[in-house]
């Protein structure tokens, strides 16, 4: 048997070429783009790395329910220096684990997972919270939402009197211990859109993603025989309807994401293995759990399809497994994302390394490195989530310091979706001075357009640049946070070396470069 996916464990619940004539706005559009380095290391200009933060069953944040205010603040804070410190661009927050909201809702109640009581007022609005300090930070806040789990026990009189499942109990179907809402009712499907559209619409958010649950797992004794004899005219088979059910969900938020916020980046984090090709000739060379039969998710169809902005396939196996095998899996998402226009982005298994009862291989503490070094021989990945950020702290084996060591040197700008690459980037800020000081080269940027920047990218020459020099990653040595009038000091920098500066927006449009200054 093939393992589950991370998040059907929860931790078992009792645990580019050079194309230099172009601007550079143009010139960083491509999430593969970058000059080389003498080991053949193409560095990215531009690479999704991620970490999730799951608030179900308390996995990440808050660590428990009934923490103070102060300190469900201090602990996010913690995980954004986290992020920082691996040299992160992104978080995937978990706020609706479980039909419930971690923002003041007229849908569904307060999480339990705030307060240890379901509806209970944490005191404050942690979503508005999240998004603020991730933002200040210059990081990208990717809001992470469960579509139709209910609850992790399987009483609905357990469940807040007001929670719409109490309204309309012919919405939800026990199944597997859990409550889940039926994906199979079209009023179902509206009314958790419209839950998860609230966050999008109040909330200056930058994604929108789902993870891997949609019906639940070998969900043969899930009991939608009443809906299917309603609503499954026409379709030849139950499994038929079912997928047909998760792919309205999946195009119809497509297009509400399109019309509310353009900008918004809308995605999935599906399990690993659409089918394998023992059952499809179009599927992996695997022998595991197939999304496509199993939970009714046609994954590759969504891609194909163009209904994504991205997808992040949770490839939680290592190299040379033999049903499913890392080193199979990263070619066939490949040629799945290939000329579709959708990013792939890889979700990786922190929290198997080093990990008791897992198979020896992941107790190499090079496995996740090598899993990024096979990752540069397809450009059409273009970076990584892990999971999650308990596992990213703790760090087992020295796994991801590795990885950061052997990949994250340099920092990387945010990947820019191809439909927002034609968008008008930023004003080209102006860099006022640079000049030595105590810790370094000082520099101070002021921005020149109607909005400050989210970021500013910082690129460092022993000599003047020339244009195509701004399309190499060797010469960016930081993203740092935007505003108005910003001051950033290089610990490396020194005298003669010369500093250009460019403008970021919030979906990773990439301003003209400064003019530079040298230090003296």
């Amino acid at each position: 048997m093939i393992s589950p996916t991370r998040r059907s464990v929860l931790r078992g619940l009792a645990l580019a070429a050079t194309a230099t004539a172009l601007p550079l706005s143009a010139l960083a559009s491509s999430p593969a783009f970058a000059a080389g380095n003498p080991d053949g290391h193409i560095p990215p200009l531009r690479q999704m790395r991620g970490m999730w933060i799951a608030s179900v069953v308390n996995i990440d944040w808050p660590s428990k329910p009934g923490l103070t205010v102060d300190q469900q603040k201090a602990e996010y804070l913690a995980w954004l220096d986290l992020a920082q410190a691996r040299k992160l661009n992104s978080v995937f927050v978990q706020i609706r684990p479980t039909a419930d909201a971690f923002w003041p809702s007229s849908f569904e109640p307060w999480s339990e997972w705030l307060t240890g009581v379901q509806g209970q007022d944490p005191g404050y609005d942690p979503l508005a919270f999240l998004v603020e300090e991730t933002h200040r930070r210059g990081l990208a806040f990717h809001a992470w939402f469960n579509p139709y789990r209910v609850s992790m026990q399987p009483d609905p009189a357990k469940l807040h009197p007001e929670h719409p499942a109490r309204k309309h109990p012919d919405w939800i179907v026990p199944y597997g211990g859990k409550l889940y809402y039926n994906p199979g009712i079209p009023e179902v499907r509206a009314f958790v859109q419209d839950a998860m559209m609230d966050a999008i619409t109040r909330y200056e958010i930058d994604g929108l993603h789902f993870d891997d649950y949609f019906y639940p797992v070998n969900s043969t004794a899930f009991d939608d025989s009443a809906a299917f004899a309603k609503y499954g005219a026409g379709f030849p088979d139950l499994a038929s309807w079912r997928r047909n059910n998760v792919d309205l969900l999946v195009q119809e938020m497509q297009q509400r994401v399109r019309q509310a916020k353009p900008e918004v980046a809308w995605g999935i984090s599906p399990s690993g293995i659409w089918r394998n090709k023992s059952t499809d000739p179009l599927g992996s060379d695997t022998a595991g759990g197939q999304s496509y039969d199993n939970l009714h998710a046609d994954t590759r169809g969504w891609v194909r399809k163009g209904w994504l902005d991205y997808i992040a396939p949770q490839i939680y196996w290592y190299i040379g497994q033999s049903n499913a095998d890392y080193a199979k899996l990263i070619p066939w998402w490949s040629g799945v994302a290939s000329g579709t226009g959708v990013q792939l982005w890889i979700g990786q298994a922190a929290y198997k390394a080093g990990v008791d009862g897992q198979p020896a291989q992941w107790f190499r503490p090079d496995e996740l490195t090598n899993h990024l070094a096979l990752n540069r021989n397809h450009p059409e990945v273009g970076g990584d989530i892990w999971f999650s950020a308990v596992d990213v702290r703790e760090d087992r084996l020295g796994s991801l310091s590795t990885v950061a060591t052997d990949h994250y040197t340099r920092p990387a700008l945010g990947p820019l979706l191809p439909r927002l690459a034609g968008g008008r980037p930023p004003r080209r800020p102006v860099l006022a001075n640079a000049r030595r000081a105590a810790g370094g080269a000082e520099l101070h940027i002021v921005a020149t357009g109607p909005e400050a920047p989210f970021q500013f990218a910082v690129f460092r020459f022993d000599r003047e640049a020339g244009r195509g020099d701004f399309a190499d990653a060797r010469n960016l040595v930081a993203v740092v946070p935007g505003g108005r009038n910003v001051r950033w000091t290089d610990p490396e920098g020194g005298a003669g070396a010369h500093y250009y500066v460019a403008a970021v927006d919030r979906v990773s449009r990439i301003s003209e470069p400064s003019d530079g200054r040298a230090v003296r």
